[in-house]
């Protein structure tokens, strides 16, 4: 077997892939161990939410990766506390160490497959680390939303057990013990830490501010807003979390038909967007030769980019014209 160029770096990728998770899985128990010990530390230090930002990072973990090396470049990054609260905001353990190794790990597999295909090299990089980065930034951002959903699905009835526990005599803080007791995660959970921050000395309003921070969703706030006004004048506590728990479920309704009545023009945009990717696969089995010119020449690639940048925009007026904030 001859060792080629692109063999050698499918095999430099597999043994670099391999590396890389027998390191991880060796620091994997200590890290957990020291992030429990930080997060105990964190939360006996941090009693006000909405200090300034050197505040903040002088209770922050000093340590984003086990890897001396890994943890040094993540020092570097720019903005890194925005990327902390993205990755807090996806209900995963993940680091800034990690994530920062399986972005290096996705660039490196997208230029080796891009280099086994024969990409022009003046553009192979570019697009392996446009697609390298883009990649675990789109699977964060998806697994962020999926547990913004599954929060807002079961959040109307946490505020129900809420107001059955004020009515029931139950002091607010008991209600919210309750609610991480019963209620399943992700509104399990952060109900819970919002009465294990009460529990250490903060009080409920910026223990409930705290986790906005990491739901990030206007019927969280609506809560907090709605308990502090009443908090100041004075009412009928259930009362207004009823209304509140109401208006919710209205919202979701209204979400799903707006859902609804733009399904037909999303279904259009996938349908009219995939039809120059089928025929052209269609037309790569029929007749090669005439199809490898957008591939092989210099003005094909000219055209090809063109098209493609031109449907790229067509998607986004698409996908914006169906978009609709509630």
């Amino acid at each position: 077997m001859i060792l080629t160029a692109q063999n050698a770096y499918l095999i430099g990728g597999g043994i670099f892939a391999v590396a890389a998770l027998v390191i991880l899985a060796l620091t994997s128990e200590d890290t957990k161990i020291e992030k429990r010990l930080e997060r105990v530390s964190s939360e006996t230090k941090h009693l006000v939410v909405g200090k300034d930002r050197s505040t903040q990072n002088s209770i922050r973990s000093t340590k984003d990766s086990a890897i001396p090396v890994l943890d040094l470049i993540v020092k570097k990054l720019p903005n890194p506390d925005k990327l902390r609260h993205r990755l807090g905001s996806t209900g995963k353990n993940i680091s800034l160490g990690e994530y920062f190794l399986m972005n290096t790990l996705s660039v490196f597999v997208f230029y080796t497959a891009l280099n086994f295909y024969e990409v022009e090299s003046t553009i192979l990089m570019p697009i392996s680390i446009m697609l390298g980065l883009g990649l675990p930034h789109a699977v964060t951002g998806f697994m962020i939303a999926r547990r913004i959903k599954k929060f807002l699905g079961n959040f109307p009835e946490a505020i129900d057990t809420m107001c059955r526990g004020i009515r029931s005599g139950l002091p607010i803080t008991e209600s919210v013990k309750a609610i991480g007791r019963e209620m399943p995660d992700p509104v399990g959970i952060e109900f819970r830490r919002i009465s294990d921050g009460v529990r250490m000395g903060k009080t409920l309003e910026d223990a409930m501010w705290e986790v906005a921070q990491r739901v990030d969703v206007a019927e969280f706030r609506f809560l907090i807003v709605a308990m502090a006004i009443q908090k100041e004048t004075g009412g009928n506590l259930a009362e207004t979390l009823g209304n509140l728990a109401d208006l919710i479920r209205k919202r979701r309704q209204l979400r799903m038909k707006v859902k609804a009545m733009s399904s037909e023009a999303k279904a259009s945009a996938m349908i009219i967007g995939s039809l120059p990717f089928i025929m052209f696969t269609l037309l790569l089995i029929v007749n090669p030769e005439y199809a490898n010119v957008l591939l092989t020449e210099t003005k094909g690639k000219i055209l090809l980019g063109i098209g493609l940048g031109w449907m790229s925009l067509g998607w986004g007026v698409m996908m914006k014209m169906t978009h609709f904030e509630l």
